[in-house]
């Protein structure tokens, strides 16, 4: 499963709770775009809006072999999920704080899927713990490295 587009922001900025697989509603310019791997999720969200949930600010470029028929990469994008699911997000997004954050897209028997993420925003020292703890998990990776190659 090889991402096509990642969110590299997302994991960053939110602690994601759950996630979801969806599906998306594109047009042939899109996918074709895609496949060129001419996107970008790193400032787009997700909205339930009227039991539907939406993609809003994720960029797919215009296919350069593309017409007059070329679809717009901006667009707000329709996410396929079932109603139990839907009901589900909607719940959790209720929440305050609570966002839908798309991590990644990747291709799964030939169809364009969204790694859907409900996440809770992080707040600075949330980051500097991560970043803290990365640091204390690469030192102890190298002094065991360092330990195994003396002997």
């Amino acid at each position: 499963m090889a991402d096509i587009v990642h969110n590299s922001k997302a994991r960053r900025d939110y602690h994601i709770l759950a996630t979801y697989e969806a599906g998306i509603k594109l047009h042939g310019t899109e996918v074709k775009a895609l496949r060129a791997g001419r996107g970008q999720i790193g400032d787009a969200f997700a909205r339930v809006e009227n039991d539907e949930v939406w993609l809003h600010n994720a960029h797919i470029d215009e296919y350069t072999f593309g017409n007059i028929q070329n679809h717009k990469p901006t667009a707000p994008r329709k996410l396929l999920l079932h109603k139990n699911e839907i009901q589900k997000l909607f719940e959790l997004v209720s929440v305050k704080g609570n966002a839908l954050i798309p991590l990644s897209f990747y291709w799964k028997n030939n169809k364009v899927k969204v790694a859907l993420g409900v996440g809770k925003g992080k707040v600075e020292y949330d980051k500097r713990e991560d970043i803290k703890t990365r640091e204390s998990e690469r030192e102890m990776k190298r002094a065991i490295m360092h330990r195994t190659k003396g002997k």
